[in-house]
């Protein structure tokens, strides 16, 4: 993963960054390891735990992360953070 990458890990960069909650997040790395046919996806965020997502890094892609497929999983990580409640949930 990020912390020991190796040969074939390709980071996948958003435009933006995006608040994403937990289950969101688990959502976004099968989605861009699903679409990137990678071995696995790991969320990059902007600084700590619970900071916007940036991006995803990607380990051993089966396919080539060309400009559509970044577009394709950033899209996804816009309508995952536009369906976050905002608030407590409760109130």
């Amino acid at each position: 993963m990020r912390t020991r990458p190796e040969a074939g890990c390709q980071d996948l960069v958003f435009r933006e960054a995006y608040a994403v909650d937990e289950a969101g997040e688990v959502a976004l790395e099968d989605y861009a390891r699903t679409v990137a046919r990678a071995a696995a996806a790991e969320v990059v965020r902007d600084g700590a735990l619970g900071s916007p997502i940036r991006g995803l890094h990607l380990c051993a892609p089966g396919a080539p992360v060309t400009a559509e497929v970044i577009a394709d999983v950033e899209g996804f990580a816009r309508s995952l953070a536009a369906d976050r409640p905002s608030g407590l949930g409760w109130s």
